[in-house]
């Protein structure tokens, strides 16, 4: 009888139930016949946890990172990558054979790949709501589009303004509206970031890194005035991909 390798993968988080994660990697498992490996969700309450559970899980190789520990998890780790160092957020971590940790960032690249198809000429600025972990990877991605970008952040402060402040010539300079914060994410599927949604025009594009639901009452709100709207599907299976090779490599 051969012996099967066993390899696990996990997402850490809190109040992961919910996750993408488990499903996509077990089915991918299953489809392509990758026998051994197993996913599964690490929900923890604190970041100071990670120590324990890489102790012991002899057999992870690899774990995605959630809200809200992709920058609290980054003292934890042995290592980053120059691209997880720049962005200052990690959402994918590769475990050695001795179990030392090395921090990537992947999220960067699935937004990317993902906006990249809808943007035209006129496509030159981004809002980006929110200021969290998840905001760092959309930063990164939308300099290498040479797209320029403004946080807005629940109060005005040095690289961020206000959503507040935000009005119909906001709207007028900001062809890109990004929320990168968890509002709207399913069970909450009636909460929408407060900005005013009077101002969309079919000359924007709405994204939201929320994949459940499928449509955020901000795409839905957006859709009515005629923006192009995405959710973060695409990108979340794009950065999946991408963290599964750098835990084969």
């Amino acid at each position: 009888m051969i012996e099967i390798v066993k390899k696990r993968f996990g997402l850490l988080g809190r109040n992961i139930s919910y996750s993408f994660s488990k499903g996509y990697f077990t089915e991918k498992f299953s489809n392509e016949n990758f026998e051994g490996c197993t996913y599964e969700n690490f929900d923890i309450q604190e970041i100071t946890t990670l120590p324990e559970i890489i102790r012991d899980n002899l057999e992870l190789k690899g774990l995605s990172v959630t809200i809200p520990y992709k920058e609290t998890v980054i003292p934890f780790l042995d290592k980053l990558s120059k691209k997880a160092k720049k962005i200052g957020a990690v959402n994918t971590i590769k475990v050695s054979k001795k179990g030392k940790l090395k921090g990537y960032n992947t999220d960067y690249f699935g937004f990317k790949k993902s906006l990249k198809p809808l943007l035209n000429k006129s496509h030159q600025r981004a809002l980006i709501l929110g200021t969290g972990g998840a905001s760092k990877g959309v930063a990164f991605a939308l300099d290498e589009l040479k797209i320029s970008y403004t946080f807005v952040s629940r109060e005005a402060k040095e690289n961020a303004i206000s959503y507040e402040a935000i009005n119909a010539s906001t709207f007028e300079n900001y062809q890109i509206i990004i929320n990168s914060t968890p509002v709207g994410t399913s069970p909450n599927i009636d909460a929408f970031p407060l900005i005013p949604y009077e101002y969309f025009t079919e000359k924007h594009i709405a994204y939201d890194l929320i994949y459940n639901p499928e449509e955020t009452q901000f795409l839905k709100k957006a859709k009515e005035r005629g923006a192009k709207t995405k959710n973060g599907l695409d990108m979340l299976i794009f950065q999946a991909e991408k963290a599964w090779k750098i835990w084969n490599k």
